[in-house]
């Protein structure tokens, strides 16, 4: 059975020791060691990563009390010299540890229950009992969470038997029934929990709430903490600093500015509308002139499919008359009836797409579609007006 150096101590960093199995399998090469303080996936986190004799250690996984250690390649010799990627495993020390604070504080400030933990690369959170969090219970939660890491509260481990583990206030029972380990933030609670924590809450540095989420009728805090909650602050302050320098203002006064942008973007887009109906109306009437029967057909070199439907759409309630798009910016094509021609547009389209590559469809009264290459686009646009036009 490998002995587990984690347990021990969180921080064991370096260590010697030597190989007891080696075994090769279909997905790798694994190594057994006398001693590890690489932790296993288990316990609401994921794994350490590191080296081993220099060579990377790309997982680690508990099986029946042995720890196997995923490597590159066989060391050459028996006894290695082990090393944990430490920024990685103090990273999940304080959000292991700051998860553990958060959850207790939910359900003191919020009589909240903590239902399920994610603690992973990208982000940490926990789903609580509650249907709603208002804004100021959240800032509450998070005030009082934080002057708890200020205290600095010792964070102590051990294992009790099952008979101990009775006589303690878990936060719930476990389920193994020997050798079980208990966390203890002192004056906060006990919890059973194979994990790696820091010391003291002073450790995880700050808990930062995120974003509160509903999930099946409870929901879902995301949180950082400490070196994860300052990079976060960082890439925010950066992000503000650069709005702050583009906008040519002062930090506080971004939210005006993008006000006032936002009202001027609705003035010019009342403008732009303005003018896209006046030459709408001046487009519609030369068409009309220059129609050949019903049809009534345009190539357009930068109109949007938005555009192109607002202006058929026009056309068809104002007459029966079949219209046909074709936008070479986009290689779109769009095909319109007024109803009374008796062509369905959507059933022409699923019939001849194909032919020329294309994708889209749509129903009687209209029908869109988009194409790989322009001249594809071009193609069809000039098969359907020949097709309508031999109707």
């Amino acid at each position: 059975m490998t002995k587990k150096l984690y347990y021990e101590s969180a921080y064991i960093r370096e260590w010697r020791t030597r190989i007891a199995r080696k075994l090769e399998r279909a997905d790798g090469t694994y190594l057994v060691l006398e001693e590890t303080a690489f932790y296993p996936h288990g316990g609401g986190q994921t794994c350490d990563l590191g080296w081993i004799d220099n060579i990377s250690v790309l997982d680690v996984v508990n099986e029946e009390e042995e720890i196997l250690h995923k490597v590159e390649r066989l060391p050459e010799g028996e006894e290695v010299d082990c090393r944990l990627k430490w920024d990685r495993r103090f990273d999940y020390m304080q959000q292991h540890s700051g998860q553990h604070l958060l959850s207790a504080m939910c359900l003191e400030v919020c009589q909240a229950e903590t239902l399920s933990v994610h603690l992973g690369e990208d982000y940490a959170a926990i789903d609580i009992a509650r249907p709603d969090l208002p804004q100021d219970q959240l800032m509450m939660l998070e005030l009082e969470v934080n002057d708890q890491i200020y205290l600095n509260r010792k964070i102590t481990n051990y294992f009790v038997n099952q008979e101990q583990a009775a006589t303690l206030p878990l936060v719930k029972q476990p389920k193994v029934t020997q050798d079980i380990r208990i966390v203890e933030i002192d004056g906060i609670e006990y919890n059973a929990c194979g994990g790696t924590h820091v010391s003291a809450t002073g450790e995880i540095g700050i808990i930062k709430l995120l974003k509160v989420e509903k999930q099946k009728g409870n929901i879902r805090l995301h949180f950082k903490c400490g070196y994860r909650a300052l990079n976060e602050f960082n890439a925010g302050m950066e992000i503000v600093s650069s709005l702050s320098s583009r906008f040519k203002v002062a930090k506080d006064e971004i939210l005006d500015r993008i006000a006032k942008l936002d009202q001027e973007q609705k003035q010019l887009q009342a403008e732009l509308n303005a003018v896209k109906a006046e030459n709408d109306a001046y487009l519609a009437e030369k068409l009309l002139a220059d129609r050949q029967g019903n049809l009534i057909q345009h190539v357009f070199a930068d109109k949007s499919v938005k555009d192109m439907q607002n202006l058929a759409d026009k056309f068809t309630k104002q007459a029966e008359v079949i219209v046909l798009f074709f936008s070479t910016a986009d290689r779109k094509v769009l095909l319109a009836q007024g109803g009374a021609s008796g062509f369905a547009c959507g059933a022409f389209f699923k019939q001849h797409l194909a032919d020329y590559r294309g994708k889209g469809g749509g129903n009687d009264k209209m029908a869109q579609a988009g194409f790989d290459t322009s001249e594809d686009a071009e193609a069809f646009y000039h098969f359907t007006a020949q097709s309508i036009k031999e109707k």
